[in-house]
């Protein structure tokens, strides 16, 4: 069954569109492991943890099997469409000119000033003060611009967590050697029932994504759970649980 990541309408396997929204739903393939239903991209099978990125893609390899080089066809001396190579053009000949006769200007009269008439001393004009940027005094407030951020708030405990506008895809989970988590919930109360690698949050288009990627006590948003593999689009006011019993609640807003 194929959650609807728009309205969260369940749909049928075979569906491409949402019957209650008319939205694309998200294609779906089986796990090379357990062949469970995932969906296309996701990290890892919700049903067995399989790590899908290194199993290899069978649709590449029939497109490899299946795809053929066309030869190439002979050329043939009787296409019409054929030209033969140009011939480089015959040189130029450049034609003796005339040289041009030189033209005869009349010289012009000039009217020297005479020494008896004495010319007035020169003044320079004065040029304005420059004007400088007055400064602001040490209690003039100034006007700051400030930028919007994406934060998690975690509901037991009020702590901020502001989402890096940097990275396109955010980690949530605990310190493990497989995938590092960019938010670390171990510190916080009930941080038993969240799994090591438990839920991603990507950035794409300017817009936010969350999905499960196997954790074992899944994942809740708005008390609906998320099935692995299927992913919903973060908007303003969602509350995202890890876990069972709302222990571990987040708050996505925009501050």
């Amino acid at each position: 069954m194929i959650i609807c990541p728009n309205c969260l309408h369940q749909n049928p396997d075979s569906a491409t569109t949402c019957e209650a929204c008319q939205s694309a739903l998200p294609s779906t393939s089986s796990c090379p492991n357990c062949g469970a239903s995932i969906q296309v991209g996701a990290q890892f099978c919700g049903q067995c943890g399989f790590n899908l990125l290194d199993a290899p893609n069978e649709l590449d390899e029939i497109i490899a099997l299946t795809t053929e080089t066309p030869e190439a066809e002979p050329a043939s001396s009787n296409n019409p469409f054929i030209f033969p190579d140009p011939q480089p053009p015959d040189p130029l000949v450049m034609p003796d000119l005339m040289p041009p006769e030189p033209a005869v200007i009349p010289p012009l009269p000039v009217d020297l000033p005479s020494l008896d008439n004495e010319l007035p001393p020169f003044e320079a004009p004065l040029s304005p003060a420059p004007a400088y940027p007055e400064t602001a005094s040490p209690g003039t407030p100034r006007t700051q611009l400030q930028q919007q951020t994406i934060q998690l708030v975690h509901v037991q405990t009020n702590a901020v967590i502001d989402l890096s506008p940097t990275l396109d895809r955010i980690h949530m989970g605990k310190p493990n050697d497989r995938v590092p988590p960019d938010i670390d919930v171990s510190g916080f109360p009930n941080a038993e029932v969240v799994s090591r690698v438990h839920a991603d949050i990507r950035v794409e288009g300017g817009h936010y994504f969350i999905e499960d990627v196997g954790s074992s006590n899944g994942t809740y948003i708005n008390s609906i759970p998320l099935l692995p593999g299927n992913r919903h689009r973060l908007r303003i006011g969602d509350r995202i649980a890890l876990g069972k019993g709302n222990l571990v609640t987040f708050l996505f807003q925009l501050n």
